[in-house]
């Protein structure tokens, strides 16, 4: 982690203790103003350290936390500036106040000359070139010190909202397609038990499997390919035994590595395979399911029969709009999700360039790159 985070993330976690060691830091430079004679009268030195510090803070939270917010939220400059020039005036002449009648009775000898709160009020020039300067020299560090660390708040803010944002949404793709799932798996099985077909059982207990993955293996935001493969080969099972011989199913697997992948957008695709192909093709459905993983390069292709009479007249079926919603909030331009029809096949390849992170946490450049 940086310097600078670190610094930034115990001033947010420890914000008055930070201040504390902010102004401590900024009073041993102070002393700097000094010469070697005046340290022979520490009181003195004492006096105008306290003065020096307490103005240069009541300065700099003015322009911070008053100035600042109002010039970042106001919509009228005028009146931003307007305060400024009041509070900057005010904040001044308050300090050469403090100077001639509380300051100087301490550190000179009297008898000396004081002048009028008429003269202190309305001598610019020299409110201008010696007590703004005075006053307001490190109250611009600390307003630029202030900023830097809102910007890194808001960022983080940001990104936790939308990583939230991201989660939530992922939540209602999988609420979405689980029903989805369900609903047409039950109604191959209420088939099945119309005809009182002795797989009826088997294919309740293929289902039970199903869902044990859906239910309590799927909650994290992804899961191993290892574990979709093994989902999809139980749910091509449940389906053979609706179609008997009359199916022509091809499932070839291929992972040189174990890594990991978001979860059901691979059952989605099978799913929408069966349905749309399948399920429309009551003589002699044909699915191709190609799945291949090499060097990080994850390749997923499904290919189905279909009727172009019993086609949807959108291009996109509902599952597959999931599937590409969900892929994008995961992986984003990573992926490539296209579909295409030739010769009453319809096809839909899935890649996506599942990157390896180092040891040192970050990832390398992407294999792929995909246009479009």
């Amino acid at each position: 982690m940086p310097l600078l985070e670190k610094i930034i993330r115990f001033s947010t976690s420890h914000r008055r203790l930070s201040h504390v060691l902010f102004w401590l830091v900024v009073s041993v430079v102070f002393l700097n103003r000094y010469d070697m004679q005046e340290y022979q009268y520490p009181e003195k030195i004492f006096y105008r350290h306290s003065y020096y510090i307490s103005v240069t803070i009541i300065a700099s939270y003015f322009i911070s936390y008053l100035i600042i917010p109002r010039l970042i939220l106001s919509k009228s400059y005028y009146v931003v500036v307007l305060y400024f020039l009041i509070g900057s005036y005010l904040i001044c002449v308050l300090s050469r106040i403090a100077v001639i009648y509380l300051l100087e009775p301490l550190i000179r000898l009297q008898p000396f000359g004081q002048e009028s709160l008429w003269v202190i009020a309305t001598d610019l020039p020299k409110l201008l070139t010696h007590y703004f300067a005075l006053s307001f020299s490190t109250a611009w560090l600390f307003s630029f010190i202030k900023l830097i660390r809102d910007q890194y708040m808001s960022q983080q803010r940001t990104m936790s909202m939308g990583k939230e944002k991201a989660q939530a949404e992922l939540k209602v793709l999988k609420a979405q397609l689980n029903p989805h799932f369900l609903f047409n798996t039950l109604n191959n099985i209420y088939a099945l038990s119309l005809t009182a077909s002795p797989i009826t059982s088997k294919s309740i207990a293929g289902l039970s499997e199903i869902l044990d993955h859906i239910l309590y293996r799927c909650e994290g935001p992804s899961v191993p390919i290892s574990a979709e493969v093994s989902l999809i080969k139980n749910y091509l099972e449940l389906e053979k035994l609706r179609y008997d011989e009359r199916l022509k199913l091809s499932f070839v697997h291929s992972v040189d590595e174990e890594l990991a992948i978001v979860p059901l957008v691979l059952l989605s695709m099978v799913e929408n395979a069966f349905k749309h192909g399948a399920g429309e093709n009551v003589a002699s459905p044909v699915i191709d399911i190609n799945l291949q993983l090499r060097s990080g390069l994850f390749e997923f292709k499904v290919s189905n029969s279909y009727f172009p009479a019993y086609r949807e007249s959108s291009s996109e079926r509902i599952g597959l709009v999931n599937v590409r919603k969900q892929l994008e909030l995961v992986y984003g331009k990573r992926h490539q999700l296209s579909v295409s029809t030739e010769n009453n096949i319809f096809v839909a390849l899935l890649i996506i360039d599942l990157r390896v992170k180092d040891k040192t946490g970050l990832t390398y450049e992407n294999k792929v790159s995909f246009s479009g």
